[in-house]
């Protein structure tokens, strides 16, 4: 019995069925043209595919990252177009003073709300790093712990996973191999009878011969 019974005179069809017992089939070991004919198959189903330009009508459209965000779209389009990071702004640190002497008033102004602004700056900085002081090694542990946690149950589903497989993987093999060994049953007994529907022909064939032969010495002793 074939491994993969297809009807090439249909191919086009789209209730082909394709089966297979990979766990008790030999065919290409037995049939090497097989090998050739499923190549061809597979080949001819390929031509047919749809170039490799166009996506699955089910594949869902490419998504834009970050659209509602200019900066970090911006920022993507940079990294996609492997450009350089631009240099930092080092002015906006700096406590320039007026160009011009003695300065105008605007711009002194311009020159205290920057040193204002430098100013709240350091002073958030410094509140930042007071708080991290104080709760950083702890937030930083709970951190960790979560993470080792969660990789903990990501390995153990993992685990379980890979056992579920083996098992799956083991109940196909022992289910094919015990209807392998049915079909080869039927197979078997598939040829005898045949074998037997063969014999009973060919002694039919010879009974009506030698039926044929005794109704004609028949006919000749009942003409002498």
């Amino acid at each position: 019995m074939s491994a993969m019974e297809v009807d090439t005179s249909s191919a086009s069809s789209s209730s082909l069925i394709f089966d297979s017992l990979p766990y008790y089939d030999n065919d290409y070991e037995q049939d090497p043209s097989l090998k050739d004919r499923a190549e061809k198959l597979i080949a001819k189903e390929l031509g047919k595919a749809q170039p490799q330009g166009d996506l699955h009508p089910r594949v869902p459209p490419p998504t834009t990252l970050f659209s509602g965000n200019p900066v970090l779209e911006t920022e993507m389009k940079r990294i996609e177009a492997q450009q350089p990071f631009p240099p930092l702004d080092t002015l906006r640190y700096q406590l320039p003073g007026p160009t011009s002497s003695p300065g105008t008033q605007e711009e002194w102004t311009t020159a205290l709300n920057n040193a204002k602004a430098q100013l709240e700056h350091q002073r958030l900085r410094q509140t930042n790093i007071a708080l991290l002081q104080n709760y950083g090694p702890n937030a930083w542990r709970i951190h960790n712990y979560l993470l080792e946690a969660t990789s903990k149950n990501l390995d153990k589903s993992l685990e379980e996973l890979k056992e579920l497989t083996v098992e799956v993987n083991r109940d196909r093999k022992n289910f094919q191999t015990r209807i392998g060994n049915q079909l080869t049953s039927l197979e078997t007994r598939w040829t005898e009878l045949i074998s037997s529907v063969l014999q009973i022909e060919m002694a039919n064939v010879a009974l009506e011969g030698e039926m044929e032969r005794l109704s004609k010495k028949e006919a000749d002793l009942a003409a002498m």
